[in-house]
């Protein structure tokens, strides 16, 4: 059976037992204390903890899910992997446990022919929570499972949450028997790879928190309402229908292992090793594909940073593999191929997620170069010492400097015959991730941090009245100050603050949040921002100017007018910049984010290169002819399939509800999922000026403008410049360009000719220092002081310069020369063969030149350099070279 029609009779049997389907939220998590969605229950966590009525007694989902806490198993074993689906029912205070034994009962053992999935009653086991007899006695009832098929188990196994605090409680965990070839018998409790769990049944009741390990949290209480959360695993559920061992062989999977072992001529299920690199390509491919499909674009931070690694560790696995061509445009579409089924959008959204992936791939292919030229460096050292050991601290600064792969850098050196410091690596490593989940903690604003905002929110959501007004009365619902509910904020204070009611925008979809005062008889508030810390809720941070401020009290909330105008014109701006930008560069570049405040806005898009001068003319002057056409700007509210049928776009990574807010320039021109305050007809932007282009991360880029007057008012600086430079150079602004590009021309001439004369000076004077060497012993020793001003690379080649015309034949020759340039001096020294024949090696000098810098150096026996911090020692430098010279000199003779 294959995997999308799994899903597709999962949701159908539900579905007819009352259920509303739910589509899939996105990967990127809406709370802010996770990266991304981590389990089937995480969109329903407001109904499950009563935050908010539920819009549905029941629902069921196939979600999305990615887990990366495991990321370095993925392919050592064949139950890690980082994407998965979850399948899952839901009730809101609806049916409880007897409910979901019995629609699991039905649909596991139900017969294919009737649309169940036909698993073999007596091959399933099933555990509940130590002392729940409840679960236990209507598993004997409904499915009439004897008792040695009903395990008990503790909290670490049968007591489910999210590891954040939040909504938890006891579960059930259904498991099938795959046959006494897969391990000894006796239940889950004995070995848990021949009884295989498939569906966890989640019977959530509490609230908890002060969450430090799976079995070690704090019970705050019971929830509102007894909720049921269930999961099934898709993979593990397709994999014993489909007859195969584990998740990897699986039909959107194992297409993808088929491709990589024939790219790299290895034969799956050969060596464990190969294996583990392809089921590593198999499954990081696909995470990879889910997650930009999704709008995650790779980057150095948060998910951008776990989508890079995933990406990077898919072409390193093909790499160690055999395979040193571009794999992701040999492989990205075999796996949209096998799951382009269950998600359509994959497909028709591929131009899009293939030119990031494949960005993505050139750009750690550079990486991979720049990496293996500072190891050969690093290694070249470590055998000059004498050590046969790469220090930890090296493989770290690869590793998490460079992108280099621990892996690689192993095999790498093994080639070269030396091993690597893995405990100082590790310790490295380990004291990065402390440091991280400090920095993470420290951030976090989980659910336990939320129980001031629920009180509140329970009296129902923040109505906002911006769209039809500036200016609103209104009462203060609750005043919090550190996480805390407090009864009134004196003058000087800083506080945040919820009203029934308010027209201030709170920071969503790109656009900042509103400014303004709120007033009340003897009382000023400044508002310094506003955010939805939750759903429905709407908080203003203030600082009270005079007077206090209690809670219940009337009060006036004011927006600031010329802040709001200023606000629509960069929002609307920004729509009609996604227009011109598609209109332009056509359909595939869609929007992954935005910022807009008064005046600015900045727009990122999928795109895999620099847009030229005329290019960004063309994006520019096609946004300000759909300014001047004056469109019609409207917002329409209607259910989120209408909107997807209509094309309007939404906002990669965003979090739409069922009934969807759409506005509308001038029809389909501009058609967007927004929330945003908009001007009524687009000529009320007035002017939009694109100051910028850049990148953003592989295939992403950024346009910044200026809009309305801030957008005139940068032309009028730029007018001023030109007329500035017209002044100077005594011609009319319309001759610039040839005035400029001539003097350039000049400039470049005379640098020539100065580069010449250079060029002779510095040949007469190494044939002058050539003829001044010194003997030291039979040895030919040339040291020289340059003069400041002299480059790194000018001084590299007056030694090679003066060693040519020494020659490389008797007598032993040696060269040196410094030069203290800004207080970084850099020393260069050069060896003829003769020399390096009586053992003098240019690195080895370098290297005790630049200790007496302040710094260190390097290189081949036949040239180095080396630099160090401290100028003043340049002489003694030199100095200490002819001294080591010397030295071999006197032994010689």
């Amino acid at each position: 059976m294959e995997t999308a029609e799994i899903r597709r009779r999962f949701l159908d049997h539900f579905e007819r037992n009352g259920h509303t389907v739910v589509p899939s939220a996105s990967l990127i998590s809406p709370d802010p204390s996770l990266l991304f969605t981590v389990a089937g229950m995480v969109p329903f966590i407001p109904y499950l903890t009563g935050q908010q009525a539920a819009p549905y007694p029941r629902a069921t989902s196939v979600q999305k899910c990615i887990r990366t806490g495991d990321i370095d198993e993925v392919g050592k074993t064949t139950r890690h992997g980082t994407f998965f689906q979850m399948n899952g029912n839901f009730s809101f205070g609806d049916y409880f446990k007897e409910g979901a034994i019995s629609y699991a009962w039905d649909l596991i053992t139900r017969s294919q022919a009737d649309g169940g999935y036909g698993f073999d009653p007596a091959k399933i086991w099933v555990t509940v929570y130590h002392d729940d007899d409840e679960a236990a006695a209507l598993w004997k009832r409904i499915a009439d499972l004897p008792d040695e098929r009903i395990q008990r188990r503790g909290l670490i196994d049968n007591y489910w949450h999210t590891g954040q605090a939040g909504p938890g409680g006891p579960c059930s965990e259904i498991y099938v028997d795959r046959g006494p070839e897969y391990g000894p018998d006796g239940g889950p409790v004995v070995d848990e790879d021949r009884f295989l769990e498939i569906w966890n049944l989640v019977f959530m009741q509490e609230e908890i928190t002060d969450v430090k390990a799976k079995d070690d949290f704090v019970v705050v209480g019971e929830l509102p309402a007894k909720n049921i959360d269930t999961g099934m695993g898709m993979e593990r559920v397709s994999y014993l229908l489909q007859g195969v061992d584990n998740m990897y062989e699986i039909d959107q999977v194992y297409p993808v292992i088929e491709r990589a072992s024939d790219l790299a001529g290895k034969r799956y299920g050969k060596t464990h090793e190969d294996d583990v690199r392809m089921r590593v390509v198999a499954d990081h491919i696909r995470s990879s594909l889910m997650l930009i499909g999704d709008g995650v674009t790779p980057s150095n931070e948060g998910r951008g940073y776990v989508l890079r690694r995933l990406l990077r560790r898919s072409v390193r696995a093909m790499r160690l593999l055999g395979f040193e061509d571009r794999a992701l445009p040999e492989l990205l579409p075999v796996s949209r191929d096998a799951m382009k089924a269950a998600y359509p959008e994959l497909e028709s959204d591929f131009a899009r997620i293939s030119t990031i992936a494949y960005a993505e791939e050139d750009t750690f292919r550079k990486t991979l170069q720049t990496g293996t030229q500072i190891f050969d460096l690093a290694a070249d050292q470590t055998k000059q010492r004498g050590a046969v050991t790469l220090a930890g601290e090296t493989a770290f600064k690869l590793h998490d400097t460079y992108g280099f792969p621990i892996d690689l850098t192993l095999e790498m050196a093994a080639e070269q015959g030396l091993s690597v410091d893995q405990d100082e690596f590790r310790r490295l490593m380990t004291e990065q991730r402390e440091r991280a989940k400090a920095d993470a903690r420290a951030k976090k604003t989980g659910h336990a941090d939320m129980s001031a905002y629920r009180e509140l929110r329970d009296a129902g959501p923040t109505p906002f009245t911006g769209y039809e007004e500036l200016s609103t009365d209104t009462r203060v619902r609750g005043l919090i100050r550190d996480g805390v509910s407090i009864p009134v904020a004196q003058e000087g204070d800083i506080v945040e603050l919820i009203l029934d009611r308010t027209p201030f925008y709170a920071e969503s979809g790109g656009q900042d949040s509103d400014a303004g005062l709120i007033t009340a008889d003897g009382t000023e508030l400044e508002v310094l921002d506003v955010q939805r810390p939750i759903k429905g809720l709407i908080v203003h941070r203030v600082r009270v100017r005079k007077g206090e401020l209690l809670s219940g009290q009337e009060v006036l909330a004011q927006v600031d007018p010329e802040w709001r105008i200023g606000a629509c014109q960069a929002h609307s701006g920004t729509h009609v910049v996604h227009a011109a930008l598609r209109e332009v560069l056509g359909p595939q570049a869609l929007q992954s984010g935005s910022y807009n405040k008064p005046g600015y806005l900045r727009l990122d898009f999928a795109w895999g290169q620099s847009l030229g001068q005329e290019t960004r003319s063309e994006v520019e002057e096609a946004a300000n002819l759909g300014i001047r056409r004056n469109l019609p700007v409207s917002a329409t509210y209607m259910p989120l399939e209408k909107a997807k049928e209509i094309g309007a776009l939404a906002l990669f990574g965003e979090t739409y509800d069922e009934e969807v807010r759409v506005v509308e320039m001038g029809g389909e021109w501009s058609r967007e999922l927004c929330g945003g305050t908009h001007v009524q007809r687009s000529s009320q932007i007035g002017l939009v000026t694109l100051t910028g282009e850049s990148s953003v991360g592989a295939g992403t880029r950024r346009v910044e403008a200026f809009v309305g007057i801030e957008g005139f008012r940068y032309l009028a600086k730029e007018r001023t410049l030109v007329s500035q430079l017209a002044d100077t150079l005594n011609v009319q602004p319309e001759q610039l360009p040839e005035r400029v590009s001539r003097l350039v021309g000049q400039v470049r001439e005379a640098e020539k000719k100065l580069a010449q004369m250079q060029r002779a000076a510095a040949q007469a004077q190494a044939a002058e220092l050539s003829a001044g060497a010194k003997n030291l012993e039979g040895m030919r020793f040339v040291a020289h002081q340059a003069p400041s001003g002299t480059s790194a690379d000018d001084l590299r080649t007056l030694v090679l310069d003066i060693r040519g015309r020494l020659g490389e034949a008797e007598p032993s020759t040696v060269v040196g020369a410094a030069v203290g340039e800004n207080g970084r001096p850099v020393v260069v020294v050069a060896t003829n063969q003769r020399a390096r024949d009586h053992g003098i090696r240019a690195g080895e000098l370098v290297k005790a030149a630049a200790q007496t810098l302040g710094g260190g150096g390097g290189g081949k026996d036949d040239v180095a350099q080396g630099g160090g911090s401290d100028a003043s020692k340049v002489t003694d430098a030199l100095g200490r070279v002819e001294h080591l010279v010397g030295d071999v000199a006197a032994r010689r003779s």
